[in-house]
């Protein structure tokens, strides 16, 4: 019995190794991580700032979709809610960050 488990225990003294260099023990890791930043959290950042802007340039007469999918023309600003009217004397506010894309002058004509 005795011996079976030296026989283990030497298997598993052997598998250790001399520990290598800790770089390349990282390596997968490093590599990884930057192909995260380059391919998730790069482009996401890019595209908040972008909204971002996008919505604090937001001004009275702009045409805006809203994220549900709402076409209208922001008539009142305020520094949390906007205004949005959808047809003639109907208007609803809604949050600032829930405007997707600021639409060309004259598309609610041609809808």
């Amino acid at each position: 019995m005795d011996s079976l488990i030296g026989i283990f225990i030497d298997t598993a003294w052997a598998q250790q190794g001399d520990g290598g260099n800790a770089l390349f023990s990282f390596l997968p890791l490093i590599v990884i991580f930057v192909l995260f930043y380059f391919l998730l959290i790069r482009p996401q950042t890019k595209k908040q700032k972008e909204h971002r802007a996008m919505v604090e340039g937001l001004g009275t007469g702009d045409e805006v979709v809203t994220g549900g999918g709402v076409l209208g023309r922001v008539t009142e600003l305020g520094p949390e809610f906007v205004t949005v009217e959808v047809a003639d004397n109907v208007s609803i506010r809604v949050r600032r960050q829930t405007i997707t894309a600021v639409m060309p002058k004259g598309t609610m004509k041609s809808v």
